[in-house]
């Protein structure tokens, strides 16, 4: 498997498991941290001959669970050790296989807690000899809302286990998470390195409907060929349309993220590897942990929230003293994300506007003091309601251009009103609801006016309403003065109509 050397992380772990002591560890993406824990528990595994299942491996995605299967059957290979992944997506034989493979057992089993928990509801999962519990890339797993699942996992395990937690980032989430589940851990912290010489970072400032583009632009006139391009967004509802917006421009592109089905997921990754396409568009799904390396370009079409996970991203450019290109751009409310991204990497990366010189309009000014914590705010920096990002999109989802197709976050000149709503969320005037007759004064919002009371049935045959009639309160003032002053507001001049009285 081409490991020649051990590296850091590897040297330092493989002792302390082989001590049977339990382990916090935190390593950048891309160190070897599996093969630090793989290693030593096959060769335990190997020496006490067990005839149950002694090894549970909780990690965030199905894409990691299938390659460390991947990587236990390459391991073990001398050693007969065996392994099951249990993920969810598949199609409905596969719940079959893997509830087959957990009554019948592994030596290892490479499980998603949502899965793993709902195959341990039906009764026939028994984890009750378990000896070893590795929880791989903890902190995407806390991310991804799995603590309450890892911990009912962990109440039916042994509490006599070697647990061992391994994490591409320490927060202090992971810190107070690790205290409930280990037992006087042993910890190794190796810091994030910074981004390789060779990688050649490149910000854009861009709004959200410049994006695309801006970056048909920049892989046409990339100095390196785009041979292998990763591109990724933080919505998976952008996915497709990515994709489809680099079709039509000649760059053949597929995209994978948590909605595909799972065999399609595995084709897709399979052909990108195999360098059957250049363009692979991605959710977070595949930041952490997968095996796709010597990438010629990365592509940060949405700044991640984490610093970390920008270095994860861009790591996978640059190999092996070689070089690559790593493109992110930066609209106005990823800003203040930018600053933490150049206090990580301690330097400061040119920022680039060019959309407005080839004609995409105005690019945002970067200035991050002024949209700090404009995320999850609202509209510019003012703030704002119901979850509104600072672009106006509501709920992850973007926010839709105004009419005059001005770029996301910019309100065209002369039109100062444009895309406001009143307090009532109203959209300027709307169009007459049905059953209002065409008299009724559309600027009083299907209020009837004296002009169409004139014209209603009273009493008699017609359109009118078998409901009682209600008593109008008296208004202020003659009712002719009142119609002659609405119709002045739109322009209109008429003489009072008389109304009949109503008794």
């Amino acid at each position: 498997m081409n490991y020649l050397k051990a590296t850091p992380i590897q040297e330092m772990a493989i002792p302390k498991i082989l001590e049977g002591k339990d382990l916090i560890a935190s390593a950048q993406t891309g160190t070897g941290k599996t093969a630090a824990y793989l290693i030593p528990l096959l060769d335990r595994i190997s020496h006490a001959n067990h005839d149950h299942t002694s090894t549970l491996i909780l990690v965030p995605t199905r894409e990691l669970a299938k390659q460390i299967d991947e990587q236990v059957e390459g391991f073990g290979y001398f050693v007969q050790a065996n392994s099951i992944a249990i993920y969810g997506g598949g199609k409905g034989d596969d719940w079959d296989k893997q509830r087959k493979a957990l009554e019948t057992g592994a030596d290892i089993i490479i499980a998603t807690p949502g899965r793993l928990i709902a195959h341990m509801q039906l009764g026939y999962v028994n984890f009750d000899k378990i000896d070893y519990l590795v929880l791989d890339e903890a902190d995407k797993m806390l991310d991804m809302g799995f603590s309450d699942d890892i911990l009912n996992i962990v109440a039916k395990l042994p509490g006599k286990r070697q647990t061992l937690l391994f994490s591409a980032t320490m927060p202090n989430k992971i810190r107070e998470f690790s205290k409930r589940i280990l037992t006087d851990p042993e910890e190794i912290r190796l810091a994030v390195s910074k981004p390789a010489a060779g990688i050649d970072q490149q910000f854009y400032l861009a709004y959200d409907n410049q994006k695309l583009p801006l970056l048909a632009h920049l892989i046409k006139n990339s100095l390196t060929p785009v041979q292998s391009m990763v591109l990724f967004t933080s919505r998976k509802s952008e996915v497709n349309g990515i994709v489809r917006a680099l079709s039509k421009l000649g760059y053949e592109a597929r995209g994978i993220s948590s909605d595909l089905e799972q065999d399609n997921r595995e084709v897709v990754l399979r052909d990108f590897k195999n360098k059957a396409f250049p363009i692979l568009v991605a959710t977070d799904v595949l930041s952490r942990g997968i095996d796709i390396d010597n990438l010629t370009h990365v592509v940060n079409y949405d700044i991640p929230r984490d610093a970390e996970d920008y270095v994860h991203r861009i790591g996978r450019t640059a190999r092996a003293a070689t070089t690559g290109t790593a493109i992110t751009f930066i609209s106005d409310q990823d800003q203040n994300r930018i600053v933490n991204i150049e206090k990580l990497i301690e330097r400061e990366v040119e920022k680039r506007s060019i959309t407005e010189e080839l004609g995409m309009g105005k690019s945002p000014v970067f200035d991050p003091k002024r949209f700090s914590g404009l995320r999850g705010k609202g509209g510019s920096g003012r703030g704002g309601r119901d979850g509104r990002r600072g672009d106006g999109s509501r709920n992850g989802e973007p926010r839709r251009a105004n009419k005059d197709n001005a770029p996301t976050g910019e309100r065209p000149e002369g039109n100062r009103n444009d895309g406001r709503r009143d307090r009532r969320g109203r959209d300027e005037r709307k169009p007459r609801p049905e059953g209002i007759p065409l008299n009724t004064d559309v600027a009083t919002n299907g209020v009837e006016t004296a002009a169409a009371a004139s014209t209603r049935p009273i009493n008699g045959d017609g359109p009118a309403s078998d409901k009682p009639k209600r008593r109008k309160k008296r208004r202020r003032g003659p009712r002719s003065d009142q119609y002659d002053g609405l119709n002045r507001e739109n322009g209109q001049s008429h003489a009072p109509v008389p109304v009949p009285a109503v008794e």
